[in-house]
């Protein structure tokens, strides 16, 4: 499974690191038309190809001051970020819990850690076109030592939906460096 995981990391790397390149010939024939909105004929089929548009900027703000809070142990800040009831998916344990139990959580995670530090790396919010659904993804690094000594560093995708501008949904992809 992790090796599953690298892969599609480094195609996702590979993918955004593609310079363009800019042409001077110019034709106007259909090959050289926007493409972003003509049917594709995709190898797999889902309920809602082409589904998701840009998002509101304001719930990217909500993860990442929530992610930041944390990083600075701040844990009644961090929580404000999230509904009173937050469905959580981490690398083991999956439960919807209660804010105040999500605190917790977070306050027993950041204690064995002497030192956090996020390398933000990119961000994207998009919303379903029936605007029922609203997410943000974040991409980071982030290297820690715990109270031992131990230093160690992680590539983390965190993937949060959101709802009346509070995060009720929250997964999180790690892989160790």
């Amino acid at each position: 499974m992790k090796k599953l995981t690298l892969f599609f990391l480094c195609g996702i790397v590979f993918a955004c690191n593609n310079e363009s390149t800019t042409s001077t010939n110019t034709t106007s024939d259909s090959a050289s038309a926007d493409t972003s909105t003509a049917a594709m004929n995709y190898p797999y089929t889902i309920d809602h190809p082409d589904y998701w548009q840009i998002g509101s900027s304001a719930n990217t703000m909500t993860i990442l001051s929530a992610l930041k809070a944390w990083e600075q142990g701040n844990m009644n800040e961090t929580v404000k970020y999230f509904a009173d009831s937050v469905l959580i998916e981490f690398d083991g344990p999956a439960a919807k819990i209660s804010n105040d139990s999500l605190k917790a959580m977070f306050n027993a995670g950041k204690s064995s850690m002497k030192s956090v530090k996020i390398d933000m790396k990119d961000w994207e919010s998009v919303i379903s076109k029936d605007k029922k659904e609203e997410w943000v993804t974040i991409w980071y690094t982030q290297h820690e030592e715990t109270n031992d000594g131990k230093v160690d560093s992680a590539a983390i995708i965190n993937d949060a939906e959101l709802k009346d501008g509070k995060i009720m949904r929250l997964a999180e992809y790690r892989r160790k460096l």
